[in-house]
């Protein structure tokens, strides 16, 4: 069974996507989202690693394609870590929604923002006043600092406790907050995923991708698709739902396919290298 039998996509722009990226390889683009797109989300984000069967196939993809690009919140070089992308050529990483860069063993960077060192400094007194209940989590990201809930008795309530502290202290040292999965991310304005996939697009001179996404993170790179599909460039909008759980309904709704989390993105990506290394 072919791809095109495999994935079918609902939608009629998503099937001329398929078509698009089947029909010239050489000018599309695979881009990805890392967790819970190709690692697993767990409770500690320092534990998580890429599906075993990401590298595998992301080798077989990059050399038949325009390009791979994995935009991410994380800091692009934990991003290559845990993902194992170090010796994986043709495959480019970028960071902290686009403000990093890693290509071929070089990280490039701007300077981090100000307000990120002030709110790093403050945002744990601002937690216990606010009464950040048991189990709050502070990530420092370097260029971001984000609040988890996950690990918190009732993480839903946790969020929505702090959603007002925490965006009015983002606010006042000029950063920006990006919800996501059960956390609440502060980092500087300008730079998502949406725009960041776009200005690697058109560097490549793409006419055609695919992105696979799984959180509110990656709204921005849906709706950046969505518009590029109105210049020309087909596009393939993938929702990787959590297994076990219900996907982001604002990701679901606007998607072209849905899977399975990574196992069915890594399934889907195995399934399209098939198709392109059988000609």
């Amino acid at each position: 069974m072919g791809f095109e039998e495999m994935f079918v996509p609902g939608t009629g722009a998503g099937r001329d996507g398929v078509r698009a990226v089947l029909g010239a390889p050489g000018d599309a683009v695979i881009g990805l989202d890392f967790d819970g797109t190709l690692a697993p989300i767990v409770a500690d984000p320092g534990r998580a690693r890429a599906h075993p069967g990401v590298v595998g196939v992301l080798r077989r993809l990059a050399p038949v394609v325009g390009g791979v690009v994995v935009v991410t919140g994380r800091p692009a070089g934990v991003a290559v870590e845990y993902g194992g992308f170090a010796d994986l050529p043709g495959v480019v990483v970028l960071g902290h929604y686009g403000a990093e860069r890693w290509e071929g063993g070089e990280l490039s960077a701007p300077e981090v923002h100000p307000g990120v060192a002030r709110v790093r400094a403050v945002l744990p007194g601002v937690l216990e006043r606010v009464g950040a209940p048991e189990g709050t989590w502070v990530e420092d990201k370097g260029r971001s600092v984000a609040v988890h809930t996950r690990r918190t008795a009732a993480p839903e309530e946790a969020l929505e406790l702090l959603r007002a502290p925490v965006g009015e202290l983002a606010a006042g040292y000029g950063l920006v907050v990006e919800p996501g999965r059960l956390v609440l991310e502060l980092r500087p304005p300008g730079v998502d995923k949406g725009a960041a996939l776009t200005g690697f697009l058109r560097e490549r001179g793409a006419r055609s991708v695919l992105y696979a996404g799984d959180d509110l993170g990656d709204v921005a790179a849906f709706a950046a698709v969505e518009e590029l599909r109105g210049e020309g460039v087909a596009g393939v909008l993938v929702c990787a739902g959590a297994v076990g759980d219900a996907p982001v309904r604002e990701l679901a709704d606007r998607a072209d396919l849905v899977v399975a989390g990574p196992e069915g993105v890594v399934e889907l990506l195995g399934a399209l290298a098939d198709a392109l290394t059988a000609r």
